[in-house]
C-alpha cells in the first residue's frame, strides 16, 4: 500500500510532462498530378503524384504510403506503395503512388460530368498515411485524358 502511494505522485508528474510535449503536426499532402497508366480488364490505373510537406522542425521519415481518393464525394481510386524516404523539416517531396480505379466508378463520374458540368475539373478528398503519419486533404483536379486536362488546382 505504501509503494502505491509513493508511485502515484511520480505517475502524475510523468503524465504532466507528456502533456506538455509539443505535438507533431500532420503532413500536408496534396494531389500534384494524376497521370494515366496501363490498366487491365475492368480496372484503370493511374499514377497519383503527391506533394508532401512537413510543417515540423523534425524530419518525417517514412516507409510505405497508403491513399484513398474520392472524387465528387464518391470512391474513385486507392493505392499503396512500398516507398521509403524522408521529408526534411519544413520541406517537401514529391511521391508517386500507383492507384487503381474501377471502370464503373470512372463511367459514373464521366456521366455526371457530361450531364452537369462543362469543365473537367472535379473536387477531390484525399485520405491516407505516409509511414505512421495520417493525413487528409481536399482540392480540385483535372482528370487525365479529358479536354483541358493539366493537373491539379488547390
Amino acid at each position: 500500500m505504501m509503494r502505491r502511494r509513493q508511485a502515484m505522485p511520480a505517475a502524475l508528474l510523468l503524465l504532466a510532462g507528456c502533456a506538455s510535449l509539443p505535438g507533431r503536426e500532420p503532413p500536408v499532402v496534396q494531389v500534384a498530378d494524376l497521370q494515366a497508366a496501363d490498366g487491365e480488364g475492368m480496372e484503370l490505373r493511374f499514377l497519383c503524384v503527391l506533394r508532401v510537406q512537413n510543417p515540423n522542425e523534425a524530419p518525417l521519415d517514412f516507409r510505405g504510403v497508403v491513399i484513398d481518393l474520392q472524387v465528387r464525394g464518391s470512391a474513385f481510386a486507392s493505392g499503396v506503395a512500398d516507398l521509403a524516404g524522408t521529408v526534411p523539416p519544413f520541406g517537401e517531396v514529391l511521391v508517386t503512388v500507383p492507384v487503381t480505379a474501377s471502370a464503373v466508378n470512372l463511367a459514373r463520374l464521366a456521366i455526371g460530368l457530361f450531364m452537369g458540368e462543362e469543365r473537367p475539373r472535379v473536387d477531390y478528398h484525399l485520405r491516407g498515411r505516409i509511414g505512421s503519419a495520417r493525413f487528409e486533404s481536399r482540392g480540385e483536379l483535372t482528370l487525365p485524358g479529358w479536354p483541358g486536362s493539366g493537373g491539379m488546382r488547390s
